[in-house]
C-alpha cells in the first residue's frame, strides 16, 4: 500500500485559484501547507480541503505582519484521525500543526512546520526551532514535513539529517523563482535555492520525492510516496 505525501507553502499573497487548482487534483493523502491564512475569508484553504474531504489541524502559533495579516501551517488528511494530544509549544517552538492517523494498523506522526524566515543565513532563533522540534518528536511512523527556510547545508537541515531521513537525496530546488520576492536573499541563487522538506522516520521506506509544478505561489510543492 502506498500514500501520497505533500507539502506547500502556498504563500499569503498567491494566486489562491491556481493554488486550489492544484491541490484539487494532487491526490494526496496527506498534506502539509504553510502560510495558511485563517483570518482572510478569501483564501480559505481549510474549508476548500475539507470539502474535498480532508481532515485538519492548525498550528496555535501564528505569525501576525505588519498590515494585520496573519499566517501558520497546517496539516490535511483522508486517513482517520487517532485521538491523541498535540505536544505542548516550548516558547523557541516553530509554526507547528501536528495530527496522528491510522492508516494500516498503525499509527502516524504528521508534523507540517514553518521555521522563521533569515534569509538562508545562520541564525540562533532558527536553530532554537529545531531543537524545539525534535524534542518532541516520536521514536517511529513519524513524517516532518514544510517550509525549514534553510538550504541544505545549515544548521536546522543538518540537524533533521540526524534524526530523520531526508527524502530528498539530490536537493531539488523549491523556489519558484519569478514569484520569490525576498529583497535581501541572492537574487542570483533563488533558482537553485531548496527550501522545502519532507523527513521521515527511519522505520518508514518513502521514495519517488518530486518537486510538483503548482502554480501561483513563490513556493514550489513538493511530493513523496510512502510504502506502508
Amino acid at each position: 500500500m502506498q500514500l501520497k505525501i505533500l507539502s506547500w507553502n502556498i504563500w499569503c499573497d498567491a494566486d489562491f485559484a491556481k493554488i486550489t487548482e492544484f491541490l484539487r487534483v494532487s491526490d494526496a493523502d496527506i498534506i502539509g501547507i504553510q502560510e495558511v491564512t485563517p483570518k482572510d475569508t478569501t483564501r480559505d484553504i481549510v474549508s476548500f480541503l475539507s470539502g474535498l474531504g480532508y481532515k485538519h489541524a492548525i498550528s496555535p502559533k501564528d505569525v501576525t505582519f505588519q498590515d494585520g495579516r496573519t499566517i501558520t501551517a497546517a496539516v490535511f488528511s483522508r486517513l482517520n484521525v487517532h485521538p491523541q494530544e498535540p505536544n505542548p509549544l516550548l516558547t523557541e517552538s516553530p509554526q507547528q500543526a501536528e495530527m496522528s492517523v491510522v492508516f494500516g494498523g498503525r499509527v502516524f506522526h504528521i508534523f507540517s512546520i514553518h521555521l522563521k524566515h533569515v534569509h538562508q543565513q545562520e541564525a540562533d532563533i532558527q536553530n532554537e526551532q529545531i531543537a524545539s522540534l525534535i524534542k518532541m518528536l516520536p521514536k517511529e511512523h513519524v513524517i516532518v514535513m514544510g517550509d525549514f527556510n534553510a538550504t541544505p547545508k545549515m544548521t536546522a537541515i543538518t540537524r533533521m539529517r540526524e534524526v530523520l531521513t531526508d527524502t530528498d537525496p539530490k536537493e531539488m530546488p523549491t523556489l519558484n523563482a519569478p514569484l520569490f520576492d525576498c529583497k535581501v536573499c541572492d537574487r542570483s541563487l533563488i533558482s537553485t535555492t531548496k527550501l522545502d522538506y519532507i523527513f521521515v522516520s527511519s522505520d518508514l521506506q518513502a521514495h519517488s520525492f518530486t518537486v510538483e509544478e503548482g502554480k501561483g505561489s513563490d513556493h514550489l510543492p513538493v511530493s513523496v510516496i510512502l510504502e506502508v
